[in-house]
């Protein structure tokens, strides 16, 4: 039976079972690397129906907290999501410290961060990132495209697109290592000060190819972003297309309630 909550409502079971497992992972007395009990020791253990166990689970995963592994069942992740915090992540303190958004928030999370560049080379801009940089579709810009880990895992790629008469004379941005604080940073050293960047964020399930290359069950969820690197000029001197595994990052925002 549910247990009452205010309103008269009940808690439905396989909730309640949902959160006892997860509580039990974030206690810890399910470790990292451990694996959930079966569904026939979890039906043991209750006492309800498989199909009642089966939804707990789905609940579960939703967590963000553990794996499936085909045959094998559920195994306790062994890290924590990535937390992106918008409002401090591109901080100008961080790149003055020498740290790029990512590295700076894998630190944050106590994380292992690896980039791999996969390109960097002129490009035609594509329609809908030519519009956004104010330049015509297929003009050349410069395309930087880097696939990133945490712990050794693949859990983001990402392309900055970059418009031609900006990045022509910094050449620490044609680059594998653009130096201390990322392109960013030698974006600023070159005057282009930033005023904001702005983001719009899409969640929907993995292509075959995207599966493949951030190592993800086929038609997992993903978190597609485009950000709008913004100067104080006004100008967009940056658009960064990234895919995201949707279930290695949280993300967190604080919005101004005051006009």
């Amino acid at each position: 039976m549910g247990t009452a909550v205010g309103g008269g409502k009940s808690v439905p079971r396989y909730v309640q079972i949902a959160d006892e497992i997860v509580q039990q992972i974030r206690a810890g007395v399910l470790k990292p690397g451990d694996m959930v009990p079966s569904e026939s020791e979890l039906v043991d253990r209750y006492g309800v129906a498989g199909g009642t166990i089966r939804k707990a689970m789905v609940e579960v995963r939703a967590s963000g907290l553990v794996e499936t592994r085909h045959g094998k069942g559920s195994l306790v992740k062994a890290r924590p999501p990535v937390r992106h915090r918008s409002s401090d992540r591109f901080r100008r303190s961080h790149r003055k410290g020498g740290k790029a958004a990512y590295l700076a928030e894998s630190e944050q999370a106590g994380a292992t961060a690896k980039v791999s560049v996969l390109f960097i080379g002129p490009a035609d801009a594509p329609e809908e990132i030519a519009e956004r940089l104010g330049v015509d579709a297929g003009d050349k810009v410069l395309a930087r495209r880097r696939l990133y880990f945490r712990n050794g895992t693949p859990v983001e790629t990402a392309t900055s697109y970059l418009p031609w008469d900006v990045v022509k004379d910094i050449p620490e941005l044609f680059s594998e290592n653009p130096g201390p604080g990322g392109i960013y940073a030698r974006l600023e050293d070159d005057g282009h000060v930033f005023a904001e960047f702005v983001e719009t964020l899409q969640a929907r399930p993995a292509s075959k190819a995207e599966s493949s290359e951030l190592a993800l069950s086929p038609g997992a969820p993903v978190v597609h972003l485009i950000r709008d690197a913004v100067t104080e000029e006004g100008r967009v001197v940056e658009v960064c297309d990234t895919l995201m595994a949707a279930d290695q990052f949280v993300f967190s925002y604080r919005i101004p309630a005051a006009d």
